[in-house]
This record gives C-alpha cells, sequence and structure tokens, in this order.
C-alpha cells in the first residue's frame, strides 16, 4: 500500500495541482434539473463535478455531515462518490471525529477501512488518546484541527497558556505526534500569519490541509506563500461552495471546471 504522503506528492506533480475540491452536497444548491432527470441526483452531481475536475486537483474532500443528514442514502452516496474517484487521488472524509480511545478506534476502522479515505480530520481536544487509534494507520493521513478558518476560532484557539496561544500548542503536540510520519495539519486560509506560523512550527514533511479560500475570503497569494513547504508542495488548499456550485444551469460540470482551472492556474503563480 502506498504511503499518503508518497500519493500526495504523486499527485500534486503528475497534476501540477495543490487544489481540493470539496464535495459537499446540498440540496438547496445542487441544480433543480438534476432532481428531474436522474434517479440519484446528489450522485450524478459528485460523479459530474469529478469527471469534470479530476486532471486539475489533488484531492477531494468529502464533509461526512452533508452525506449523514440524507440518512442511509446519504451514506451509500458517499460510498459510491467515493469509488468514482481515481485511485491516484487523494480523498479526504471531513468528519472532525474524536473520543475516548475506544471509541476512536472504531471511528478510525469506519472511515479508513470501511469507507476506505486516505485522509480524515481528527479533533485533538481529548488528547493523545482519542488520536492515537487514527494514527495507528500508518499509511493513512490524519489532519489534526489546528487553527480552523471559522471566526470564532479564537474564542479558544488564541487563548494563552503561559503566554502561548493554544493554536501553536497543539502545533507542537502534532509534531511530537508525528512519531508514524502520518499527522497532517487542518490550518485556515483565513488566519495568514497564523498559517505561517504553524509552518514554521512543523516544517517541510508534515502535510496542511488548507481551507478558507473561497467563498470564507481567505487570501490565495498569502495562503500559497505561507502554507507550503521549501519545495513548494504538502499544502491542499480547498475550496467548495465556489467551485461546485458556480452555476446551477445544465451546463454546471463545465463551470466548476472553469473555476477549478482558474483557482488552480492562481495556487500555482505563488508556488
Amino acid at each position: 500500500m502506498k504511503d499518503f504522503k508518497d500519493k500526495l506528492e504523486n499527485i500534486t506533480d503528475n497534476n501540477g495541482s495543490l487544489l481540493c475540491i470539496g464535495l459537499d452536497i446540498d440540496t438547496e444548491k445542487i441544480p433543480k434539473f438534476l432532481f428531474d432527470s436522474t434517479k440519484n441526483p446528489y450522485l450524478e452531481f459528485n460523479r459530474s463535478i469529478i469527471n469534470s475536475t479530476k486532471d486539475l486537483v489533488c484531492a477531494y474532500k468529502l464533509n461526512m455531515a452533508f452525506y449523514e443528514a440524507l440518512g442511509l442514502k446519504g451514506i451509500e452516496i458517499l460510498k459510491k462518490t467515493i469509488n468514482h474517484i481515481p485511485k491516484d487521488i487523494i480523498v479526504i472524509l471531513d468528519g472532525k471525529r474524536n473520543d475516548i480511545g475506544n471509541t476512536a478506534n472504531k471511528y478510525a476502522k469506519s472511515l479508513f477501512e470501511i469507507f476506505n479515505a486516505d485522509a480524515v480530520t481528527v479533533n485533538p481536544y481529548l488528547g493523545i488518546d482519542g488520536v492515537e487509534p487514527f494514527l495507528k494507520y500508518k499509511n493513512k493521513c490524519s489532519f489534526i484541527l489546528c487553527r480552523t478558518s471559522n471566526p470564532s476560532a479564537k474564542d479558544f484557539q488564541d487563548l494563552k497558556v503561559l503566554k502561548t496561544p493554544i493554536y501553536q500548542i497543539v502545533a507542537k503536540k502534532i509534531y511530537d505526534w508525528n512519531t508514524n510520519n502520518n499527522c497532517g495539519a487542518v490550518v485556515g486560509a483565513t488566519y495568514p500569519e497564523e498559517l505561517k506560523i504553524i509552518r514554521k512550527i512543523l516544517g517541510d514533511d508534515i502535510p496542511f490541509l488548507i481551507p478558507g479560500i473561497g467563498k470564507q475570503g481567505g487570501d490565495v497569494k498569502k495562503t500559497v506563500k505561507n502554507g507550503i513547504n521549501s519545495q513548494g508542495k504538502m499544502a491542499i488548499i480547498n475550496s467548495s461552495r465556489g467551485i461546485i456550485f458556480a452555476d446551477n444551469k445544465e451546463g454546471f460540470a463545465e463551470i466548476s471546471r472553469e473555476k477549478a482551472s482558474n483557482l488552480k492556474d492562481e495556487i500555482n503563480k505563488f508556488r
């Protein structure tokens, strides 16, 4: 089985891309004609986006809440969507899972073995007990929440312990926990200075999952300059709504491709 970072470097090089597209299906935003023209509009939507953008990305990120909200059919859509993604492209399941060790074991088994994700997002709040079960999957990656992109992240993440912000303490823990060389960090594009600090703490070898570009307003230039490593890699820059819901007519997939291509090129301009 290929190591996660080898797979990431290969697809980054082959597609010349740091772009990740979030496949966050939303009933209110998916083109309405799909509900009249196909039996499974959600799956058809995802397949259309994947088919039109698969040569432009390094990863697809699926936020599990959008699928779980559809009940059992949503889980089936999630599995079929993952199966449709080309095997050389990274699949990230974004569920921000965490619990005590015994329960975390089951979360890890579900995401890595049942759904066959390449990477997941993990909440570090419970400490190493809730993270270690994910890190036992040595060929997979666990992106640990470090500095999230939402406005209220500062409520906790900016609090200081012995004059050090908690997000920096988390970054140092991620560095310490990376004994299997399979930790990643989630760092929002909406906090570019913090992104720079975290890259300095974690060094070249730990990949970053960077949400917050597009609708959330993250600056592309600052995100790229502060998020990449010294080789211009190890950053997965995510955009969801700004790409997949760029148009709601029959040509939506072509418009999404245009948006993805433009963002990919803008990212590469600053690498």
